[in-house]
């Protein structure tokens, strides 16, 4: 299948024509000041465009619509569960009595903020199975970390600080989740999967002694499994005098269905924008909520938010605790848009975000069998992690299945992660998602599979129909260079 190409924009600099005017300033109302008198050596002449008002609309709408987001189309990036935001959320975390609020006014003038955090972690204490939860962290990673500061401060508690160094680690697990121990002043050490993709009992059982401090392990893993054993893992971490973290990023195949805080843990993060349908937001504003078991409640982030008879408020007296982790009480407007979409759902509808989530995956998984096996040939959770090894006898990897999807109009899966699978391609649907859409990307990537026996080379120069071919990526990164020169005017595609 071969795909007209898509002719690369011009520039606005290309579009300028001299003399055309965009917008009419004002005229100025102060003094007229000669900048090289007054700042001294002033560099050459900027070159800005001359473009027409609506030449220059036009121009940005354009480049707009070269993007893909979630509103375009569907993201399957495995482990990061994009999916739809819904709009009821954005429309409630704009009404002016959220937006108008300033973070230092007093507390009580902000307790209808107050009490929408309240419900929003009274909503996650019957979700997850913990006693206590807190808003404060940012983001998952912060959450993961705020967890480890809260497994030190328990075992400084008790005299062992210093003797539990050790944080034990899947070798499937998420790379923040070593990153997080390393930051948080602990030794990693790497714990084997065993063939039917669960952790190693035998490995890890060997692993414990004195020097654990907590073992953190994905539930569902990072290969979209169950981990059959976790109950029995939980009770070998504790009798070793550990603690269990549950890294909560795949928390959107059990919400509703099943509880972390039942299954033994001792505390996890959650993200809200994967499982609750907050935005991502590009790095921030995000919330890594964490939940915690009542023997951690002492160390948790401080304030602490309650609630009395007088109304809610912030309890800074908290001798045990680890602080503050985040600048006021975290980001509050997710605690909103959670809210509405908690609220939307209920106790009723949640189990069937989950139940919807773990179907999707299996029906890609089952489709996809014959061109993209399963890493493991066992019902997967909310995602399914495929191998495209049976094509490197062709000079075929991921990175060219998934490049020549690009093509065919889909953003591609998750690569080589986890990174004990072979050529990953790791895939989440989400609940989201129509059995139309599924399909329609199933049979893109049957056919890419099938170009990839007779036609490797049509994979290899993929993606061919877009505005960016392929790069050495690597370079690209370290050359970047994304100013606009007079000397690019005719090269194609620059942007």
């Amino acid at each position: 299948m071969r795909m007209k190409a898509v002719p690369a924009p011009q520039s606005v600099f290309e579009k300028s024509s001299p003399g055309r005017i965009g917008c009419n300033l004002p005229k100025a109302d102060t003094p007229q000041v000669d900048l090289a008198s007054a700042v001294g050596r002033v560099r050459a002449a900027v070159e800005w465009p001359e473009i027409s008002e609506l030449d220059l609309i036009r121009h940005f709408t354009n480049l707009s619509h070269v993007n893909y987001g979630i509103e375009t189309g569907f993201y399957p990036l495995g482990s990061c569960t994009m999916k739809y935001n819904p709009k009821i959320n954005e429309k409630a975390a704009s009404l002016p009595g959220f937006t108008a609020l300033h973070p230092m006014q007093p507390v009580p003038t902000v307790q209808g903020m107050l009490e929408v955090i309240w419900e929003v972690q009274s909503f996650l204490k019957e979700i997850t199975g913990f006693e206590e939860i807190t808003m404060q962290p940012v983001a998952g990673a912060h959450g993961e970390l705020t967890c480890l500061m809260l497994i030190k401060a328990y075992h400084d508690s008790k005299g062992e600080g210093e003797t539990r160094k050790v944080v034990l680690v899947p070798d499937s697990a998420h790379g923040t989740n070593p990153a997080s121990a390393a930051r948080c002043g602990y030794e990693v050490k790497s714990v084997p999967t065993d063939a039917n993709g669960n952790t190693d009992i035998a490995a890890l059982q060997s692993m414990l002694d004195g020097s654990v401090a907590a073992f953190m392990v994905t539930n569902p893993s990072t290969l979209g499994l169950f981990e059959v054993n976790i109950h029995e893992i939980c009770e070998m971490v504790h009798a070793a005098g550990g603690q269990v973290f549950c890294d909560g990023a795949n928390m959107n195949a059990m919400v509703g269905t099943t509880r972390p805080g039942d299954h033994g843990f001792d505390c996890m993060h959650l993200n809200l924008h994967k499982t609750f349908s907050t935005p991502h937001g590009g790095g921030g504003p995000g919330c890594g909520a964490i939940g915690l078991k009542r023997h951690l409640e002492p160390f948790m982030p401080s304030p602490v938010l309650v609630r009395a008879d007088s109304g809610f408020g912030l309890d800074a007296t908290r001798p045990l605790s680890i602080g503050r982790v985040s600048s006021f009480h975290g980001q509050a407007l997710m605690a909103v848009r959670a809210l509405t979409y908690l609220s939307a759902y209920g106790q009723e509808g949640l189990p069937e975000i989950s139940k919807s989530a773990v179907i999707n995956a299996n029906y890609v998984k089952a489709r996809l069998k014959d061109a993209l096996p399963a890493a493991y040939d066992r019902p997967c959770m909310h995602e399914c992690v495929l191998t495209a090894s049976p094509y490197k006898k062709n000079g075929i990897r991921a990175l060219d299945i998934s490049k020549r999807l690009i093509d065919y109009g889909f953003h591609p899966p998750t690569n080589y992660f986890p990174l004990i699978v072979p050529e990953a391609l790791m895939i989440e649907p989400t609940e989201t998602e129509s059995k139309e859409t599924l399909d329609a990307f199933c049979d893109a990537l049957i056919e890419i599979c099938k170009e990839a026996e007779t036609d490797p080379d049509l994979l290899h120069n993929a993606p061919q129909t877009q505005i960016v071919g392929r790069l050495d990526e690597a370079a690209a990164v370290k050359n970047l260079d994304v100013n606009w020169h007079a000397t690019h005017r005719d090269k194609v595609g620059a942007l």
